[in-house]
Formats: C-alpha cells, sequence, structure tokens
C-alpha cells in the first residue's frame, strides 16, 4: 500500500495542508484522483507520496483517465498558498475546473499549421519594441490607445509557438475576448482556446482537459483565471490592459492576476508583457527601481489618423444644460450630427461604486478627509460625512466652507438614467446600454460584432466601455460627468479617473473616422482630467507619486485590508477596536472604521487597513487573525 499527500477541491475543506489517502498502487505528483471526504466524493491532485501515517487513512476511490498536472503548475500551487494564504480546498479550486468527473470524449487537438496568415508590417515603434523583447524578462509595454498593442503579441506570440512553447493571453474582461479572438484564429487556426466563466461547467472542463492533454503548443486566450491553464511549456504571457481592477481576485485568495502572472514567468523562463496606455503607477515604479524594460509607443499604428478634437464642459454652467439635466447643448448637438451622418456615439458615465460626488456648485470645493485627503462619503442615515480608511467624521455641510455659499450638491447619476434621458432627446436612436446589470444576451461579448458593424447608434455604458474596444463608426464620445472617479474614498481615485478618462478617449479618432470627445466636468481645471485628455503621462505620474509616497501608499509600502461583519455598527466596531490593540505597535494601522458597503445582507461591516514596508509582517497578521474576520492582502482600493 502507498501513501499519498492530496489537495483536494472542495470549498468544505478549509484545511491548510493537504489529506493523507492509501492506494494499492504508485501514482505520479499530479496525478488526478477521486477521493472520500465526510460525506461527499471531490476531486483531487496528488502532491507527493509520503511515508505510511500513524493514523487509519481511507483509501483513493480512483484515479482520473487523464495525463498529471504539470510539474510547472504544481510549483505554482505551493507558490499561491504562501504568497495569498488560504485554505487548500480554495486553492486547488484555481487551478482544477468543476465537472472533471464527467466522462469526456477522446481529446484530439488539430495539428494545424502553426502560422497560417502573414501579419501587417509592423511600425518603426513596433519594432524596436519587438527587438528590445527578445530575452525572457518582464516587459512594461506603454502604448498609447491605437499604437498597435496587439500586433505586437501576435509577433511575440508566433516566436513562441515556433519555438514549440505555449502562450497565455490574459484579458481584465470577458467582453474583450471576443475581439482579441478573432484576432489570434486568424493566425493560429484551431490553437486558439478560450477560457472565461460564462462557458458551461461541462464546456470549461472540456476545454481545459484539451489544454492538459494537447500535444502542441497552444493559445489560451481569457480573464484572470486563465493564468492557471495546465500548459506544460509557456514560452510568453500577455497581461493587457495591465492596470484593469479587474485583474485582483476579490474572493479568496485574493491573488493579483499580475503577480501571478510574475511567478509563472519565472517557473517556465518565459516572456512576461504587461501591456497598457496607462499603466499601473505601482508597476511604473517598480520596473524603474527594478531597472525592467519599459518600452513606450507614441505613434497610431494606423498612419491615416483622423482629427480629434477634446472639448471641455463645465457642468456648472447650467445654462448649456437647458434641454437635458445630463447632456449638455454642445453634447446634445454633437449627437445629432452623428446621427444624421450614421455614426455611432458613445455615452460614458463611470458607475463603479456608490459614492455621492460632495461639491460646491459655485467654486469647485470639494470635501475630503483631513487626514487622508481621501473624498468623504455621505451617510444619509446618520447625516454624516465619514472617511473609510481612518474614520474620520463630521456633519453633514448646508454651505460649502470655502466661499459660504449654500451651495452644496450631492450628486448620484446612473446609466439607466442616461439611457431614459438620451431615449427622448433622440427617439429614433437605436440605444444599447452596457454594464454589469445586463442579462447573458445583452452583455457586450455577445453584441460586439452587431455593435461593429453599426446596428446601434448610441451606446451607452460603464468602465466596460473603456477597454479596448475598436469601433471604425464611433464619431462621438460623451463623457457624461468626468468626476465620478475622482470621489472615490480611495488612494486610488486620481489614477483610475486618469486611466478611464485615457482609455475611453483612445476610443475615438482612431483612424477610421474624425472623431469628437466631449468632457462634462465639475472641475474643468483638475490637474489629473487636463493629464489625461492631452495624454500627459508623466506629469500626472510625478505628482500621483509624490503623493503616494507623502502619505505612505504603494508602491511605498505593502497593505491587508481586514474586515469583520457583525450584527449591529456598534458590534462591528467595538470587535475592530479590540482587533487593532493586538496588532503590533510597529505596523501602521488606519481605521477601525466603516467600510465603504458599511451595511450587507443585514450586517454591519467595519475594517482596518495595515501598513509595512514588509509583506512577511501582513502575512503573520493574516495567520493570528481571530474566526470571524476576513482579509484582502494587496487590494487594489481600500472601500
Amino acid at each position: 500500500m502507498h501513501f499519498y499527500e492530496v489537495w483536494v477541491r472542495s470549498n468544505h475543506y478549509h484545511g491548510k495542508v493537504g489529506l493523507t489517502y492509501c492506494y494499492d498502487k504508485e501514482l505520479l505528483p499530479g496525478q488526478l484522483v477521486v477521493v472520500p471526504m465526510r460525506q461527499e466524493d471531490v476531486v483531487g491532485v496528488v502532491l507527493t507520496k509520503i511515508n505510511k501515517p500513524h493514523i487509519k487513512t481511507k483509501p483513493i476511490n480512483r484515479t482520473l483517465d487523464l495525463s498529471p498536472l504539470p510539474e510547472s503548475t504544481i510549483k505554482l500551487m505551493y507558490w499561491l498558498k504562501e504568497f495569498y494564504p488560504s485554505s487548500i480546498g480554495v486553492i486547488v479550486q484555481q487551478f482544477l475546473p468543476q465537472g472533471l468527473t464527467g466522462i469526456f470524449p477522446d481529446v484530439v487537438t488539430k495539428q494545424s499549421p502553426p502560422i497560417i496568415n502573414q501579419l501587417p508590417r509592423m511600425t518603426a515603434e513596433q519594432l524596436f519594441a519587438y527587438h528590445a523583447m527578445q530575452l525572457p524578462d518582464t516587459y512594461l509595454l506603454h502604448g498609447r490607445t491605437g499604437s498597435g498593442k496587439t500586433r505586437l503579441y501576435l509577433e511575440m506570440a508566433k516566436d513562441s509557438i515556433q519555438n514549440n512553447r505555449s502562450v497565455i493571453l490574459l484579458t481584465p474582461e470577458i467582453s474583450l475576448t471576443a475581439q482579441l479572438e478573432i484576432s489570434f484564429r486568424q493566425v493560429f487556426k484551431d490553437r486558439v482556446f478560450v477560457l472565461h466563466s460564462t462557458l458551461t461547467p461541462k464546456q470549461r472542463a472540456e476545454r481545459w482537459v484539451g489544454l492538459l492533454e494537447a500535444k502542441d503548443p497552444m493559445v489560451v486566450i481569457g480573464p484572470r483565471s486563465a493564468v492557471f491553464s495546465p500548459l506544460k511549456d509557456i514560452g510568453l504571457i500577455v497581461v493587457d490592459e495591465e492596470h484593469e481592477p479587474a485583474y485582483k481576485q476579490e474572493q479568496a485568495p485574493y491573488y493579483l492576476t499580475t503577480r501571478v502572472a510574475a511567478q509563472l514567468r519565472q517557473i517556465h523562463r518565459a516572456h512576461l508583457i504587461l501591456g497598457s496606455a496607462t499603466p499601473l503607477v505601482s508597476d511604473y515604479y517598480v520596473a524603474k527601481t527594478l531597472a525592467k524594460p519599459i518600452l513606450r509607443l507614441q505613434t497610431l499604428a494606423r498612419p491615416q489618423r483622423t482629427d480629434l478634437k477634446v472639448k471641455i464642459i463645465d457642468f456648472k454652467n447650467r445654462e448649456l444644460f437647458n434641454r437635458s439635466e445630463y447632456l449638455s447643448m454642445p453634447l446634445i448637438e454633437a449627437v445629432e450630427k452623428a446621427l444624421a451622418s450614421h455614426y455611432q456615439i458613445m455615452l460614458y458615465l463611470n458607475r463603479r461604486g456608490t459614492a455621492r460626488v460632495i461639491v460646491c456648485e459655485v467654486c469647485d470645493w470639494q470635501a475630503h478627509c483631513p487626514r487622508c485627503d481621501l473624498p468623504l462619503i455621505y451617510h444619509g442615515d446618520s447625516h454624516s460625512l465619514r472617511c473609510h480608511v481612518c474614520g474620520y467624521s463630521t456633519g453633514a455641510l448646508v454651505s460649502c466652507p470655502k466661499c459660504h455659499n449654500p451651495s452644496i450638491k450631492y450628486l448620484s447619476i446612473g446609466t439607466k438614467a442616461v439611457v431614459e434621458e438620451a431615449a427622448k432627446l433622440f427617439p429614433n436612436a437605436r440605444i444599447k446600454r452596457f454594464d454589469a446589470d445586463n442579462l447573458k444576451a445583452d452583455r457586450l461579448e455577445a453584441n460586439y460584432a452587431s455593435i461593429k458593424d453599426g446596428d446601434v447608434d448610441i451606446i451607452v455604458g460603464t468602465q466596460m466601455l473603456a477597454k479596448g474596444l475598436d469601433l471604425p463608426k464611433l464619431s462621438v464620445l460623451g463623457v457624461i460627468m468626468a468626476d465620478t472617479s475622482l470621489q472615490l474614498p480611495d488612494y486610488t481615485a486620481n489614477e483610475r479617473t486618469f486611466q478611464l478618462l485615457e482609455q475611453v478617449i483612445g476610443r475615438v479618432g482612431r483612424g477610421h473616422v474624425t472623431g469628437q470627445a466631449l468632457i462634462q466636468t465639475y472641475q474643468p481645471d483638475n490637474k489629473t482630467i487636463a493629464a489625461a485628455i492631452v495624454d500627459d503621462w508623466n506629469s500626472f505620474y510625478d505628482e500621483e507619486i509624490r503623493e503616494r509616497h507623502q502619505y505612505g501608499f504603494p508602491p511605498f509600502t505593502h497593505l491587508l485590508k481586514l474586515s469583520v461583519q457583525r450584527a449591529s455598527a456598534a458590534a462591528a466596531q467595538k470587535a475592530a477596536t479590540k482587533l487593532m490593540r493586538n496588532i503590533p505597535s510597529d505596523l501602521h494601522v488606519d481605521g477601525p472604521a466603516p467600510a465603504f458597503h458599511e451595511r450587507q445582507s443585514g450586517k454591519y461591516r467595519w475594517q482596518l487597513i495595515i501598513k509595512s514596508a514588509e509583506r512577511s509582517r501582513l502575512i503573520s497578521c493574516i495567520s493570528s487573525l481571530p474566526s470571524g474576520w476576513s482579509y484582502n492582502i494587496d487590494p487594489i482600493d481600500l472601500m
């Protein structure tokens, strides 16, 4: 009899070490098995053979008729458990799909020639970047929208496939997989596998098995979970739009995809490309500090660049809003002209979160925390303004503390209201809304082809519209309120505003038709908005990194967010205060403070933010947490 340590795929297993099982045959590391656990049979993976234990062990029910997981996958599993501490059951769920106990037909990967079509010629900048990326390393590809980053991905992928090494191309949203799949299938045909959560469990399991059993190098396209694909030899990993918050897993094990990709790159000695028009400030700083290559693409890939006119519209000038509360007269006129010319219009409103914008309509003053310099949030139940990082609180305002006018406004606009307004103003236009509330049939990825063909006149939506879309008939962009993300109570508010504005402006003027962008804002002189409009990355970065250093935020510290839920706000505050007193005094602690969404499902949530220059200190805090607490290490925001 042989004995093995097995990691099981089960939500019900909360242990931090593997389970021991016996089997009458020799098994290899990575072998997939079915084992009994409590009252159910679950799938597990054999990690290692061990000596006979001193306790009674259950036998493995059976092995799955599949190849063992690659050694590189096992190494990544070990690393993930240490770097993002979580239970074994949760860790294994990242690597193994549901439905593996089903019966699969023989998976035969078609062996089409790896390169089918001739790729278009690269620009001089693309060629320079390509030649600079010949050695396996991490590369930050800082390319403005429309500069042809995808063309470089294709060239690097071609080299990897020709060297018999697979490729992983990660996208922040499922909606972006459609156009990337089209581009890559034109070159690599049936070597392209797409993985995402809208597949049925059976479809996902079958594709996963296809990758595990593939004899040829493959191209995998998908959102963050695709980084765990069971590929034997990876030559290239691309994280497209690397700045996007969607790359952070917001449930256990709370991993950040770019960090997982960096570890995977080391395991395989592969190329890693972090591509973005607006790279994360922290990533840019780390790349500079570690002397990692930063490659800049500033020239548009299409030489027939059309003019892009950007106009700032002051939301405080209500004379410009005499036909609509949300859409200014210049924007309405631009939409009417575009409709008459059979061009498309995009109306963009970022609704990330539900923060109220607290602003003076006369002098631009906005409510910020005096301790954290972060926006204060209005709480209607207590009629107060609160900081959701440090806990600072003050009464609600009836007049502006700067100009003393009774002109404080609490703003809240949503995409549905924009659709209703557009329908009234343009009754003959075909209007579609795309945000997180869409049903499956109405999602962006399901409608991408019809949108690209011009079957929709006015596209209304949130930040998903800002990411990578190339719409040939898009002529007018209207940003309904550019201030919304500036008012998020978080240290990344300026960064997200810069990213989203530059990204969404990049949807127009891409070389197809003449484009114009109309930016409505309460802060026409805001530095972040001004920098985004003219693509002034350097000045934005310099200002932002200075503030991060001043207030002790990443990349100068590591962060750990601790949260607790209780039946009442007082109980949650008491629990948070008690834990705070047990945290080592040499660690910096912000809070306790109510979470951004304080009340959820009848429970009240409070949080602590711990900062440390040593990430290992934060891992130690996690290991000593009392029951009932949740944690998020390396959070992308503090809300």
